[in-house]
């Protein structure tokens, strides 16, 4: 065996050894994909595991996350900070190994994968940060400068927000891009052709990509010159499908037995024999192994990472602000250019929040410079496009507008990718009905603790005429239910901008920010130390303690404002509180709570047109909807659901009266 087969065949005993130890995890691909991650890592993936968030690094992508224990044990031959004892815990509690590949819990996964097709879309992310950068910057191709790998299986194509994100990035051009399809024509529930008889070949060449094929998975001399090749794309994105045998080495293999269950000691001892590698105790990795990814993988790194050093204090001499922007950003951190951030609106301002929402936006562009962004296709309605900005283009790399086109999931899942590149600031935008095409990426962002900022607008059933379909009923539930995610609904101008302010200065939070379609008047009482800490009293009562406290969040704080009037001219004091963000609220102390409720749990009233599902933590009754809307223009469908000025007074009323 030649230094090549051994390294190969060690990597398959490896993997085996890993999932037997763990009696948990998915050998099938791990074990046909070897030589593929084998021949990119030791030829030309350009990474340092001493430096593993290392900007200029190449990013790789699993994808097809349940082939975990190949990653892992590739990154511990190559070096990184994982250690054998650390392949011995894989799948287990606390351990740096779990059972998909977690960002910022491993040392060299640079994405969180596993949910099929998310990794696609996430590198995608990541290939149009690499190219927006560049163009941001007087030479930028010396600060970001490297390529993006991602490796799929059959499971990640057949999923449809692999083919919104294939599309993307053919018609961004992300020639930088480079997607390895592990083609084994098996799924977990049998052969492929029991479900998928599509042209893979054909599908990418229509959507504009480079296809190159390698008929046999394990010629690693083979999969090399297609890598290059790939590597030499000016204008597209290149497909590499290298067809491998599924759970290669076991008698098994070729069937979907071996797709997500150990092969077990028997099996694994004949596979391990089939590689020639047989004879040794398990975990057994020989030191030639070791020294074949140090010779080519880590030397390579480690000579890129020093190079890129010396030439990064060269640029910073030469370009000093344009270096002094691309640290800082590159941390996440903008803080800088919006701490004094404090837009003012004249008396009687009255606007939609989506129309304040891009008016604040285009402030923020002028004073964030990688802020940038877009929507699936309603620039218009969600008013997420900048005036006088460029349209992110393969000409235009320097474009700042996104037209991500109606690709709800893949936008959310690209931004996320921005964000593991690191950088920029992205922010994309949706009616909020439509967050449900999203959900999944956007708990992949707050499972990463990546800040992505999500715009949701037409945020009730005073969407009108578009009825039921278009109107969001249980939508601010599921968002909230999720954890590590702010939901901000802001009620006026005012907290719109300090929405907008609070998204932009978190760096471990998604933000959905949810937004009005009507206008709403500009509140006397509201301002951003208030929306900062989730909810406070935005028209106080008039005596020292309310009789009653009303709670409310967008469109609705305004509504129990003109309540809050009726009943004091009844003789009945009552305190207004705004709720933009439930979930900073529940951060504050038990003082602060308490202080802002005024009022006992039984003489709480909660009000927002939308489910109540959430709401009887902090009020015993509430006025929401429990039912699909209907279709009827706004005014007439608010009226009928009951959310006037004289159903909330009559509700206090009755409330008291008990």
């Amino acid at each position: 065996m030649n230094q090549d087969e051994i390294a190969i065949a060690c990597i398959r005993s490896t993997v085996i050894d890993v999932i037997n130890k763990a009696n948990s995890g998915h050998p099938g691909m791990a074990l046909g994909s070897a030589p593929i991650l084998y021949t990119l890592f030791t030829k030309h993936l350009v990474s340092d595991p001493t430096h593993p968030t290392w900007m200029n690094r190449d990013r790789f992508v699993l994808s097809a996350g349940h082939a975990s224990a190949l990653l892992y044990t590739m990154l511990h031959m190559c070096g990184y900070d994982i250690s054998l004892d650390d392949l011995k815990s894989f799948r287990q509690f606390g351990s740096l190994t779990p059972g998909h590949p977690e960002y910022r819990h491993t040392p060299g996964v640079d994405a969180t994968s596993g949910p099929l097709g998310q990794g696609i879309a996430q590198a995608v992310g990541m290939a149009m940060a690499e190219r927006s950068l560049r163009a941001m910057y007087h030479e930028g191709e010396r600060l970001v400068n490297h390529y993006t790998y991602a490796l799929c299986g059959d499971g990640c194509l057949q999923e449809g927000l692999s083919q919104e994100a294939i599309s993307l990035a053919g018609h961004q051009h992300l020639n930088r891009l480079i997607l390895i399809y592990d083609s084994n024509a098996v799924t977990l529930d049998g052969s492929i052709d029991l479900s998928f008889s599509e042209n893979v070949k054909m599908r990418f060449e229509a959507s504009e990509w480079n296809v190159l094929e390698v008929k046999d998975g394990n010629d690693i001399h083979a999969i090399d010159k297609a890598l290059r090749k790939a590597k030499k794309s000016t204008s597209k994105p290149t497909l590499i499908i290298v067809h491998t045998v599924i759970g290669f080495g076991s008698k098994n293999q070729g069937l979907s037995k071996t797709h997500g269950s150990p092969l077990g000691e028997e099996d694994g001892k004949h596979a391990k024999e089939s590689y020639g590698f047989g004879g040794h105790e398990n975990f057994y990795i020989p030191q030639e192994v070791y020294a074949t990814f140090h010779e080519t993988f880590f030397k390579r790194g480690r000579k890129n990472y020093r190079r890129y050093q010396r030439d990064l204090k060269r640029y910073a001499v030469e370009y000093s602000e344009d270096y002094h922007q691309f640290m800082k950003t590159m941390e996440g951190n903008v803080s800088s250019y919006i701490d004094d951030f404090d837009p003012h609106f004249e008396e009687g301002y009255k606007d939609s929040t989506r129309n304040t929402s891009g008016k604040v936006l285009n402030m923020l562009y002028n004073r964030v410079p990688v802020l940038l962004g877009g929507s699936a296709d309603v620039a218009a309605s969600v008013i997420t496009k900048i005036e006088g900005g460029t349209n992110l283009s393969y000409d235009h790399p320097e474009g700042r507008n996104i037209n991500f086109g109606i690709r709800e999931f893949a936008m959310a899942s690209a931004a996320n990718g921005m964000l593991l590149h690191g950088g920029l600031r992205p922010y994309v935008g949706c009616f909020l009905i439509f967050s449900d095409y999203m959900k999944s990426a956007i708990r992949m962002s707050a499972l990463s603790k990546l800040p992505t900022i999500y715009l949701f607008s037409h945020d009730s059933i005073a969407v009108g005429e578009d009825g039921p379909t278009h109107q969001p009923i249980e939508q601010l539930a599921m968002l909230r239910s999720m954890p590590n995610l702010n939901v901000i609904r802001p009620c006026d101008a005012k907290e719109t901008a300090a929405a907008w302010k609070l998204a932009l200065l978190s760096k471990e939070t998604p933000t959905a920010i949810i937004l009005s379609r009507q206008g709403l008047p500009l509140l006397d009482g509201t301002n951003y130390e208030g929306v900062s800490r989730g909810a406070y009293v935005v028209s106080k009562e008039h005596g020292n303690k309310p009789e009653c406290s009303l709670i409310a969040t967008g469109s609705e704080v305004s509504l129990a404002v003109e309540a809050q009037k009726k009943l004091w001219e009844a003789g009945i004091d009552v305190r207004v509180i705004s709720m933009p963000c439930q979930e900073l609220f529940l951060m504050q102390n038990k003082s602060y709570i308490k202080k802002v409720l005024g009022a006992p749990y039984h003489k709480r009233i909660a009000v927002e047109m939308a489910s109540s599902f959430g709401w009887y933590r902090f009020a015993s009754t509430v006025m929401c909807i429990d039912e699909f809307g209907a279709s009827a223009p706004a005014k007439d469908v608010i009226d009928a659901y009951g959310f006037t000025t004289n159903e909330l007074v009559e509700l206090v009323m009755a409330k008291l009266e008990k």
